[in-house]
């Protein structure tokens, strides 16, 4: 039963690194999955205090992979209908026209939220790069969080 187990979170730690790449996937908590099952069935290898600060940063991460290109539009000059332009268009990227809708309509929805606001087309492009640059940013984060995690499964069958 103990193979059956590490099977199963071992699906989830493959389906959690497709989430971090492809948008409409949770990533991180997919892989913080893989902990709990391996808590619950083989043996509590973790302390709950290590559990509860892990699911504490993959919420945390969670949270900032959608705040992050909102917050790199804001940095490149993004006024606040760049931003607002950002996080509309991610939602419609994600809705719409998932999976690449994620990584374009932030930058898309950055840059018209600009033009809105009377920039020029050449501020406009800076704070929609801003945006995906931002998303890289919280790619790399959730791949940080996601290699640790799938350590720490791995290190304790």
């Amino acid at each position: 039963m103990e193979i059956l187990w590490i099977i199963v979170g071992s699906l989830f730690i493959v389906a959690g690194f497709a989430g971090v790449f492809v948008p409409v996937i949770p990533g991180t908590p997919l892989i913080y999955v893989s902990l709990l099952i391996m808590q619950l069935a083989l043996g509590s290898p973790f302390t709950w205090t290590f559990l509860i600060l892990w699911g504490i940063a993959v919420a945390i991460v969670a949270t900032l992979d959608g705040l992050i290109p909102a917050e790199g539009a804001r940095r490149m000059g993004g006024s606040k209908y760049g931003i607002y332009g950002c996080l509309i268009g991610a939602f419609i990227g994600l809705v719409f026209f998932p999976p690449f809708g994620i990584i374009v309509g932030p930058i898309v929805g950055a840059f018209g939220g600009e033009l809105v606001a009377g920039r020029k087309s050449g501020s406009a492009l800076k704070a929609a790069m801003g945006s995906f640059i931002g998303f890289l940013v919280a790619t790399v984060l959730k791949m940080s969080v996601s290699v640790i995690l799938a350590y720490y499964f791995f290190s304790n069958i």
